[in-house]
């Protein structure tokens, strides 16, 4: 089992270096996890700022501002972090205390006065509540805590974590879809066309009915179609033909008149000029830290980002498990998992990278923390490229888009249910790459069975019975009058994932492995030594540039 774990681990991905990928084939890949990304970036301001009191022109600056950090995170990340390619983006996890702020009582009396006064100390408030939380995770990093927590993962209880992280988010799939059923369906099903049933394309090209018309020059089919690289094209570049379809279809909607007399959300969902993103974008804005005012602190909001902080970083685990996996690349040891820039190894980088991009969100006032994209970790899969390369240009294109407004709210103006397509496959990848995991577990034992069962079930049981009693009583679950302690117990037990890996990692601990026929007790392969033996063999992967390895080694 170790040598088999060793081999495959020592496994690479051919597309991990830009070498491999020309100008040609790289760039519109950056351009589909720019895209891809947008769809959360554009989705968490549009719930966080109305509740602030923002109109359509606060919005499209948050939104710019939030790409504008995103690309800054993801180039630290490629170059100081893990170095997996993934592009860090707005979170999920960060709306509730977000929201948590904005809808204080501190703010109300601003409401009567003036809505854009009530929106500027509601983000005040968030920003400074993530600046004083950021400091939470770069101590951690600093004692080494989480490189403990990160030793104790085995592939039994990263099933859960990993599984979690993509199917704890079905509620932003097709429901979202639906809410315009005839642009969000197609987009789907085009979608999996190109990226999965164009693998007999050649066999297809090569009948007599369109030979024949190619020979009398009624068709025109590119010979280069017909190869691998043809076939390539399609699943690598998949995102863009679908949207660029089913964009030209909305618009071909809104400009016929089919929504004419819908209702509102209707409009808002289907329409491809409602978004307001357009008319309130900066033809050039450059966001800035502070740009909102000098943050105020109060000492529950803090309490609360630290939480939602928490929450992200383990979430952020899972996906970049997810992301080796996907990238063919060997699974990152402890003190890798999410380095930091300009920490001693003594510290522990794992957390150290997120602690500074949560303050670069704070100081700019994205309205949001930061954590790994799972949208785009699922694209590693479905375009086939694990490219780091390919991510670092698509932090340019966000820089770029952030800075020139007017163009970036042009893609960011993509219906939201195409979105919510594109996020029906990646969250269904970053789910798989979870139960493929398995692979590594003695699936006939039934201690194996039970954890990974149990976790899941608990992992989607917990945050029901929270939303559910939410829903139907006037209490809360946690009887305190302290509303930010309650705040907080919601955001972690609201998690899937981290609630899945709590308990998957204290039943692994916990439990007895069991004993062999001879009636000893049962020693496990430990998966880390098998990691550490394949990234001795070849460390270069995720070294750092300039020579920074030699000064803070990855042990």
């Amino acid at each position: 089992m170790f040598v088999y774990l060793s081999n495959f681990f020592k496994q690479k991905n051919f597309d991990s270096n830009f070498i491999y990928l020309n100008a040609a084939q790289a760039i519109p890949l950056a351009i589909q996890h720019h895209v891809v990304m947008l769809g959360t970036t554009v989705i968490i301001p549009s719930i966080i700022v109305p509740l602030m009191g923002g109109g359509q022109k606060e919005k499209a600056e948050v939104i710019q501002t939030s790409l504008f950090v995103a690309g800054l995170n993801t180039l630290l990340q490629t170059w100081f972090g893990t170095r997996l390619p993934v592009v860090i983006g707005p979170s999920y996890s960060f709306i509730a205390p977000a929201l948590f702020t904005v809808l204080s009582d501190r703010y109300s009396e601003s409401v009567a006065v003036d809505p854009l006064e009530r929106f500027e100390k509601s983000m005040r408030g968030i920003q400074g509540a993530m600046m004083i939380a950021s400091i939470i995770p770069v101590l951690l990093g600093f004692f080494g805590i989480w490189r403990i927590f990160v030793r104790l993962i085995t592939p039994l209880s990263a099933v859960p974590l990993v599984t979690l992280v993509g199917l704890g988010l079905y509620t932003q799939g097709f429901p979202q879809l639906a809410e315009c059923i005839e642009i969000g369906l197609p987009e789907l099903i085009i979608l999996i066309i190109l990226s999965q049933g164009f693998t007999s394309m050649q066999f297809i090209l090569a009948s007599s009915v369109v030979d024949s018309l190619r020979l009398y020059g009624l068709v025109y089919i590119p010979r280069w179609i017909e190869t691998k690289t043809g076939e390539r094209f399609f699943e690598r570049y998949a995102v863009l033909l679908s949207i660029a379809i089913v964009w030209l279809f909305a618009a071909l909607l809104t400009a016929s008149g089919a929504y004419r007399n819908k209702s509102s959300s209707t409009q808002v969902s289907c329409r491809v000029d409602q978004s307001g993103l357009i008319s309130g974008a900066a033809w050039i804005s450059v966001p800035y830290p502070w740009q909102w005012g000098t943050p105020s602190v109060n000492a529950g909001d803090v309490f609360v980002m630290i939480a939602a902080a928490l929450v992200a970083l383990i979430e952020s685990t899972g996906a970049n498990i997810a992301a080796a996996r996907f990238g063919s690349a060997t699974i990152p040891q402890p003190s890798i998992f999410s380095r930091g820039a300009g920490w001693l190894v003594a510290s522990d980088p794992v957390i150290d990278y997120y602690g500074i991009g949560w303050f670069l969100d704070g100081s700019f006032g994205t309205a949001s923390g930061s954590t790994v994209s799972v949208e785009n970790v699922g694209l590693l899969a479905l375009s086939r490229s694990g490219s780091r390369r390919v991510v670092q240009i698509s932090a340019g294109f966000m820089l770029l888009f952030a800075v020139f407004g007017k163009f970036g709210a042009i893609l960011a103006s993509i219906p939201l249910p195409i979105f919510a397509a594109l996020q029906c496959i990646s969250y269904a990848y970053e789910t798989s790459a979870g139960l493929g995991l398995l692979q590594f577990c003695n699936i006939n034992k039934l201690r194996t069975k039970f954890i990974v069962g149990f976790s899941i079930f608990m992992g989607l049981s917990i945050p029901q019975y929270f939303y559910g009693y939410m829903g139907t009583s006037d209490r809360d679950p946690v009887h305190t009058h302290a509303n930010w302690f309650y705040k907080c117990v919601e955001i972690i037990f609201t998690s899937p994932a981290t609630v899945a890996a709590m308990i998957a990692v204290f039943l692994d601990c916990t439990i007895p492995p069991g004993r062999t026929d001879n009636g000893e007790i049962e020693i496990e392969t430990d998966w880390w030594d098998a990691i550490t033996s394949a990234f001795e063999e070849d460390p270069k992967f995720y070294s750092l540039p300039l020579g920074l390895s030699e000064c803070f080694p990855s042990v």
